[in-house]
């Protein structure tokens, strides 16, 4: 099959079987509203419905190559160039089974030539290649695009009719609720619905991401090490202890959804800041209302949210709002207008271990409207603190974008024999430091281990 970016491409070099393959792109989405607790959790059914802001997949995103095989003799998995068992995972055996009961035909799409026909995949396996250019598993959402990626990507290889495409929302949703909300972009809601077999628990766009185009994302960075507990643990924690969560899903969630929806639908920044932030201070105090107590947010945390209070207090209006996941890390929203503010406040008042200019080195437009940028006057008397270094490793500066995608061939990490092209490789997150950051480092180290070694030889 030629090259094409909404079918798979057609290969005769293992073992003189056909492979087909595609690979494909998602987002990662930040909730507004969040979604916390179960009521099924086999089909992964949510107490309450929840809406979410789709992040450019220019900044995060998963990409996902799946190839098929008739020579393959089980259906394989590696992320971040580590192999993970497919079998062991039940979240990743919904997915591959539901998908493939809708499988349909594989189809040239120039000369109409059916190569597998409905029906006639018994045998073929699957492997699948997945990156993240994000931390895994540290709050920033990272299995609802991986999922998304996966549900997509497989029902693009199956030849899922598009007549079935709505049901990818239900199928992802069984890998990861979230990643319902990633298959489309803009502002996505999450309707929890009420059947038992969960066909109505699926997601629904409000609006696309062209809507709002003055909207701005800053992603910081506190920890991108894999949380204590899960998303998954903590909730049903919650769902069995706190009261607080049952009466938040009745008698908060819903009226909030749909303040969040016509505030957005309206573009009205000071709505959506405000609803944001109380449904996330709501969340984390579910989560203190659980028994043991669940701690998602740290001390840098809570700094972060006494900033942005001070900040919108000393501009007189609201300029910033956050929200904050299963995870200590800070999503903050903005306007493009006061993108360069924000972003120069936290760099003053966190300055992070990755410098700015390294992370946004890529954006040389954005670093000089912070450099630019002046804090407000009073924000000092409003916010009383010192500069608080390294708490913050990095931060990601985003905006509104698209769903999953095709990719062209080109991008692909798979091997044509379906293996991953980087092995054990290290994201970028993870990689060594500037020089100039690395002396800094060295120095502050110096700064701790001589004192202490003065110290030792005194008491020997």
């Amino acid at each position: 099959i030629p090259p094409c970016d909404s079918l798979p491409r057609a290969r005769r070099d293992l073992h003189m079987d056909p492979t087909y393959s595609l690979t494909v792109s998602s987002p990662t989405n930040i909730a507004l509203i969040k979604y916390w607790g179960k009521r099924d959790a086999k089909l992964n059914l949510p107490i309450n419905s929840s809406v979410s802001v789709t992040l450019n997949q220019r900044d995060l995103r998963t990409v996902t190559t799946v190839t098929a095989s008739r020579a393959y003799s089980e259906d394989r998995l590696w992320l971040n160039g580590v192999e993970e068992s497919v079998s062991a995972s039940k979240r990743l055996q919904a997915v591959f089974r539901e998908v493939r009961k809708r499988a349909g035909e594989l189809r040239d799409p120039k000369t109409g030539e059916v190569h597998v026909r409905q029906g006639g995949w018994d045998g073929y396996h699957v492997w699948v290649v997945s990156e993240n250019n994000f931390p895994t598993a540290a709050g920033l959402a990272s299995s609802a695009a991986g999922y998304s990626a996966l549900t997509f990507a497989l029902a693009k290889l199956y030849g899922v009719p598009e007549s079935l495409a709505g049901e990818l929302s239900c199928i992802s949703r069984m890998g990861s609720g979230s990643a319902c909300r990633s298959l489309a972009g803009g502002f996505v809601a999450w309707d929890m619905g009420s059947k038992a077999d969960g066909t109505d628990s699926r997601a629904r766009q409000v609006a696309a991401e062209t809507h709002w185009p003055e909207l701005q994302v800053l992603v910081l960075v506190i920890s991108d090490t894999k949380k204590t507990v899960s998303s998954t643990a903590g909730m049903q924690t919650s769902v069995e202890t706190s009261a607080l969560l049952a009466h938040r899903a009745a008698a908060v969630v819903p009226a909030r959804m749909e303040r969040m929806e016509a505030a957005y639908r309206a573009r009205d920044f000071a709505a959506v800041a405000e609803l944001m932030m109380k449904d996330s201070n709501q969340f984390h105090a579910t989560c203190l209302d659980t028994f043991p107590p669940v701690f998602y947010m740290n001390d840098a945390s809570r700094a972060v949210v006494r900033l942005v209070h001070a900040l919108n207090d000393a501009c007189g209006a609201v300029v910033c709002g956050y929200t904050f996941d299963a995870g200590p890390n800070a999503v903050l929203l903005t306007l493009k207008q006061h993108m360069p503010m924000v972003l120069a406040t936290v760099a003053a008042y966190f300055p992070p271990r990755r410098r700015i200019a390294n992370t946004l080195a890529s954006k040389p437009d954005v670093i000089a409207a912070v450099k630019a940028a002046r804090l407000p006057p009073s924000l000092a008397a409003k916010y009383p603190l010192p500069p608080q270094r390294d708490v913050v490793s990095y931060v990601y500066h985003t905006d509104v974008g698209p769903g999953a995608m095709v990719l062209d061939d080109a991008d692909t990490l798979a091997t044509p024999e379906g293996t991953p092209k980087r092995v054990g490789t290290v994201p970028w997150y993870m990689q060594p430091v500037s020089a100039e950051d690395a002396l800094v480092f060295a120095l502050k180290a110096c700064c701790v281990i001589i004192p202490v070694a003065m110290v030792y030889r005194r008491c020997r």
